[in-house]
This record gives structure tokens, C-alpha cells and sequence, in this order.
């Protein structure tokens, strides 16, 4: 099989890397990639905002199937584009895609089927926003309503906080994602990521991860994309699990189906489980980043074939298998990340493979002959391990390897699980 892989962060050097473990791929390509996708692909000089561009490079290739890593193309429609062009694709349609584009629509959705999340109010204006706020109080939750890269929320614990948020997403500082705010209720309990591959009609489970938001230690700071995540997630307990699927998931391919936009892709459910059980957060559709990482260190399965079927229709009746070990990964990122940064800056090394670890590439490239951070997130050092104690001390062991003036990380990954094991 010949596949394309759309997408150039640390997820899809992920991906990359576990598809082209496949004994059915016969060629990868990659576009835009970078340098660690580029050991296990062949990258291609592609546009992939030019739709027409993309399907004139599978037709000229005969790629059978394509991969698409991030968000914005799916949410853009690229999936609809090459569909109707017969090409076989992995994501969800534009119009499914909302699940994520859009989180008043996925809180419509709840509200429309009855699935658990915080109470909510859709906003068009800064003014009744705010006076909401002060009704409701804090702590509270802003929301830009479109895409921000993971950095349009604010969990606001104050209220000069939270009429802040209201003030920055208005201002237009996420664009157009802020042009509508959701205001919603704070829950309460432990978050967690749920992973679910869905071919619109069935859908199959995958595993759990707990991502790390903020981008201090303890929790403190800003929120970020992602400094770092492991799996699985010790809360969610098999009761968890059966209750995420009974209550969330399966309500949501139903609901979705029933909208007229049957969802393919992978469902990622941001929870909260709280005291009355999994609360739906948000829904992302497409893999987490940094939570494919570790998914990917963990799956035993052929991945290729997996993705295949959720694209095809054919998803009944399939199987995964997991390695029993935990795996987790610690994001490097540029110093003054999540605000403004320097580009361009040496990685002067890199530790090599091995068995249990591996280096995931993000926001790097080469330039001059030498590997240099161009991104925010730039590196996922990533192990397994036995336990989640044992899968962090030798991600940052591996971490020592990495030599990086400008890097910084946090130091904590993994706490919450590590505090489990040692009680």
C-alpha cells in the first residue's frame, strides 16, 4: 500500500514512524514532514492548503491511501476533496470535523443527545459575555470557539481573569477562532484523554493518556499545546472506560450519523472525571500531540491496516493489541514558549533509538546543514517502561542526551500516576 502522511509535527513523525513499521506499506511520503519524519518517509514539496495540488500528487503517484495528521486540513476539508476524488482517506469530513472546529457546535451536540459536560453559553459579543461571567462567577471556563492550536482556553479562577479571556478572545488575539466564545461551567476531578478509531458505524476503542497543560511544573502558567503525557491513564478504570464509551462516545457516532455527518477518523475525548463520572471537555478529531506518541510506543497492532478500515467502512470485527508497559514523553520546547520565542536555534545532539526510547521530531528543520528548533514544541523524548515511574525516569534519562541551549521542559511528567504507584 502506498500511503501519504499529511502533517509535520511530533504526531505525525509518530504515526510515521509505527505505519512504516507496516509489512502492507509498500512506499511513504510525507508532506510538508520533517527531519525525524524524514527517516521513515520520503517528503514531497506538496501545498497541502492546495486541495487540487494534493490529489494531483496521489493521482501521479497512485497513492492508495492518505494519512492526515493535524486538524486544520480536516476542518478545511481536505478529506471531503480527496473522497471525491476516490482516494481513500483517513479524517473526518469538514462537516464532522466541526466536532473540534467549532466547541459550541460539540456542546450543541451534547445538549441535543444528552451527553455529560459543563453547563455552557454561546457568545457573539464581549458585553453579555461578561455579564454572564459575573452571574455565573468563578472559577470558570473561556473558550475561543474555533481552532487556537490548544491555546484559546482559560480556566479562570479569578474574575479579572476570566473578563480578561473574554477581552483577549474578542481582540483577536486567536483570529478567527475568537470570534465566538463559550463560556462554561469549571468541572471539577482528574482530566483525561480517550482515544477511539470510529468508521462512522462502529466504533473501537484504543487507550487512555493524561496530557500535562500547563507549562510550568505543578501545573502552573499558561496553557500549551501539550509539555508531555503518558499512557495509560490510571484513571481511567475499566468502569471509566465502559461508562466513556456508554455514555459519550457511542451517543456521539450516533448523534453524529444522525446529524448527516457520520464521523471516520479517531475520535479524542478531553475528560474530566469528575465525582459523577466522565465529563466531556472537548472532542478533537484527530490524534492528540503529544498523547500519539506514547499510543504509538504502546500499540503492538499493525497500525496501517486499522486506519485502513476506519476509512473504508470495514472497522467491525477488528482487534488492537497493546504492550502491557506504560510508555510516557516529555516535550522540549524553545525557552519563552508558550509566548514568543527564537527561531532557528542549534540542537547540537540527539541520543539515539533503542528499544525502549525514542526521539520524536516536532518543530525542527534543517537549515545550513544543521538540525535547528523552528517550532514551540520541538522534540518528544519518549520511553516505555514497566510502570509509569519506570517509563519517566528513562524518558529523562534520555532527556541528559539532548543537547539544546534553548530547550526547556518541565520536570514533573507523569506526577499524578507516579504518586498512584508509590502508594
Amino acid at each position: 500500500m502506498k500511503v501519504l502522511l499529511i502533517g509535520s509535527g511530533g504526531r505525525e513523525h509518530a504515526l510515521a514512524w509505527k505505519i512504516a513499521q507496516s509489512p502492507q506499506l509498500t512506499a511513504l511520503y510525507a508532506a510538508p514532514g520533517n527531519p525525524g519524519i524524514a527517516e521513515e518517509a520520503t517528503i514531497v514539496a506538496l501545498d497541502i492548503d492546495d486541495h487540487a495540488a494534493v490529489v494531483d500528487f496521489c493521482r501521479k503517484e497512485s497513492i492508495d491511501f492518505v494519512v492526515v495528521g493535524p486538524e486544520a486540513p480536516l476542518v478545511a476539508g481536505l478529506a471531503d476533496v480527496l473522497r471525491a476524488a476516490d482516494i481513500a482517506v483517513f479524517g473526518p469530513s469538514a462537516a464532522a470535523a466541526q466536532l473540534e472546529g467549532s466547541k459550541g457546535f460539540t456542546k450543541d451536540l451534547c445538549a441535543r443527545y444528552g451527553i455529560p459536560t459543563g453547563a455552557y453559553r454561546r457568545f457573539g459579543e464581549a458585553d453579555p459575555a461578561k455579564a454572564y461571567v459575573r452571574e455565573q462567577g468563578t472559577p470558570i471556563v473561556i473558550k475561543a470557539d474555533g481552532l487556537a492550536a490548544g491555546k484559546g482556553v482559560t480556566v479562570a479562577m479569578t474574575l479579572d481573569e476570566a473578563l480578561a479571556a473574554v477581552d483577549e478572545c474578542f481582540s483577536g488575539a486567536f483570529g478567527s477562532a475568537g470570534a465566538e466564545v463559550v463560556v462554561e461551567a469549571y468541572l471539577d476531578g482528574e482530566e483525561a484523554s480517550f482515544f477511539c478509531l470510529s468508521d462512522g458505524k462502529t466504533v473501537l476503542p484504543l487507550a487512555s493518556a493524561q496530557d500535562h497543560k500547563r507549562v510550568g511544573d505543578g501545573d502552573t502558567g499558561p496553557n500549551t499545546g501539550g509539555m508531555g503525557a503518558y499512557s495509560p491513564a490510571p484513571v481511567m478504570t475499566a468502569e471509566m472506560v465502559e461508562r466513556t464509551m456508554n455514555e459519550i462516545i457511542e451517543p456521539t457516532v450516533s448523534g453524529m450519523a444522525e446529524s448527516g455527518h457520520p464521523f471516520t477518523g479517531v475520535f479524542f475525548a478531553g475528560l474530566m472525571i469528575t465525582a459523577k463520572g466522565p465529563e466531556l471537555i472537548e472532542y478533537n478529531v484527530r490524534f492528540g500531540d503529544p498523547e500519539c506518541q506514547v499510543l504509538m510506543m504502546r500499540m503492538k497492532s499493525d497500525l496501517l491496516p486499522l486506519l485502513y478500515a476506519a476509512a473504508t467502512g470495514t472497522l467491525d470485527g477488528m482487534e488492537i493489541e497493546w504492550h502491557d508497559e506504560a510508555a510516557l514523553t516529555v516535550v522540549m520546547a524553545s525557552r519563552g514558549y508558550p509566548g514568543s520565542y527564537e527561531k532557528n536555534t542549534p540542537i547540537g545532539a540527539l541520543p539515539g533509538a533503542s528499544a525502549t526510547t525514542k526521539v520524536f521530531h516536532a518543530g525542527t528543520a534543517i537549515k545550513d546543514g544543521r538540525l535547528v528548533a523552528t517550532g514551540g514544541r520541538v522534540l518528544n523524548v519518549t520511553a516505555i517502561g514497566p510502570t509509569v515511574s519506570d517509563a519517566k525516569d528513562a524518558a529523562y534519562a534520555c532527556v541528559t542526551g539532548v543537547s539544546w541551549e534553548n530547550g526547556f521542559y518541565r520536570r514533573d511528567i507523569g506526577w499524578r500516576a507516579v504518586a498512584r504507584e508509590r502508594t
